[in-house]
């Protein structure tokens, strides 16, 4: 059993990892303007990088590092909505944004810059741009009631039960459901077979602003750093300058096609560098294998699953979005208003407060969303609070 163990603990957190989160990056590449086509396109070249980046990273070092698209990332899109220049401009960001990971491996100041951004302020702007994803269950509930309440029930069911399987258990109802739609509608219609489609990458200021920026610091900041020092907790001294190196070019390659950035894993990536994966740390590496080899397989067969799911209203698949962000909204809106101390001083919840609100507003200005006036409002708050920053109550 043991010898297996690690296989199937990759093939499980791969499954894990996708129905949690996928509905959510295709929420947000639509949100800043692919088509249909372009949003899948974009899935399916995010889930052969990052299954690639896995192999390499994990045969190379001989480690269980595991990479993921950025969900947080995905909240970003949400928020930034269209920018000028549409979806090219966007696909511009995206190949920025990836650019900035790798530079990052190369010249330590950039990560030095990004890790001087207080982290109660970065956690606020997470947490409001996460906000329109998680009321997405709400809202179907509200405009599609008989759809929804089946996945909803499902979810605090398996929450209750078995908490780990709650959002692939969510993710069964929704596809029992889509299958009755397909029944009682006009059955399946869409492309089956993978497809890629390419887009010239264009650059503006709102997406270097709006799309780049944010998606780069929150990439870095909930997703690489985390993920590094969360690998170290299990003994394992992540090599940063090859991760970011190899993590930034995966989506520089993906971005073309519509993905929006390849990181490490970092809440995931506790089970294959934990002793369930394998009681010997120096095996563990063969479940990043397993799961890098799974995600491959997914990407073959995403374009026949969003088929699959484009027969539901865009609400349903919504609510699964919703609820597998959930816990990632949870520990945002808590880091932003407390630490391992205890509370943040008022002068800091303040200045998280007026971040997480402009953030949760979606406002666009001059262009820019609303992620990138967050950090300006969030910092110049802290900054003209300092006072009572450092003094508390």
């Amino acid at each position: 059993m043991e010898r297996g163990q690690p296989v199937v603990t990759g093939i499980a957190i791969s499954f894990i990892g996708y129905t949690s989160t996928f509905a959510a990056v295709l929420a947000g590449l639509r949100a800043v303007g692919a088509a249909p086509a372009e949003a899948t396109s974009g899935l399916v070249a995010l889930c052969a990088s990052l299954g690639l980046v896995s192999l390499v990273l994990s045969r190379r070092y001989r480690m269980p590092i595991t990479a993921a698209w950025s969900t947080p990332g995905a909240a970003v899109l949400v928020s930034a909505g269209v920018v000028e220049g549409g979806w090219p401009a966007a696909v511009g960001g995206f190949l920025l944004a990836g650019a900035l990971v790798a530079l990052t491996g190369l010249w330590p100041r950039l990560g030095a810059l990004v890790a001087s951004i207080p982290a109660p302020i970065a956690q606020a702007m997470l947490a409001g741009v996460l906000l329109a994803l998680c009321l997405m269950p709400v809202k179907g509930l509200a405009s599609h009631p008989w759809q929804v309440a089946p996945i909803l029930l499902t979810w605090v069911v398996v929450t209750v039960t078995a908490p780990r399987w709650a959002i692939p258990a969510a993710f069964g109802a929704t596809v029992v459901v889509v299958c009755v739609l397909a029944v009682r509608g006009d059955g399946l219609h869409g492309p089956w077979l993978p497809s890629l489609t390419l887009t010239t990458p264009e650059l503006s200021w709102a997406a270097i602003a709006g799309i780049a920026l944010p998606l780069y610091v929150v990439t870095m900041a909930a997703q690489n750093v985390p993920g590094v020092a969360i690998m170290s907790s299990f003994g394992y001294h992540v090599p940063w300058r090859a991760t970011m190196g190899v993590t930034g070019l995966g989506s520089m390659l993906a971005a073309p096609f519509g993905g929006h950035a390849v990181n490490l894993a970092a809440i995931s990536a506790a089970l294959p560098a934990s002793p369930q994966a394998h009681p010997d740390p120096a095996r563990r590496w063969l479940s990043s294998q397993a799961f890098g080899v799974t995600y491959l397989g997914i990407a073959a067969g995403t374009t026949a699953l969003l088929s699959f799911l484009a027969v539901a209203p865009a609400e349903v698949i919504g609510t699964v979005a919703g609820l597998g962000l959930l816990g990632t909204l949870v520990h945002a809106l808590t880091s932003a208003v407390a630490g391992p101390g205890g509370p943040h001083p008022p002068g800091e919840q303040t200045a998280s407060v007026v971040t997480f609100l402009v953030a949760a507003s979606g406002t666009t200005l001059a262009g820019v969303s609303s992620a990138f006036w967050a950090l300006v409002a969030g910092l110049l708050m802290r900054r003209l609070l300092r006072p009572a920053v450092t003094s508390g109550p």
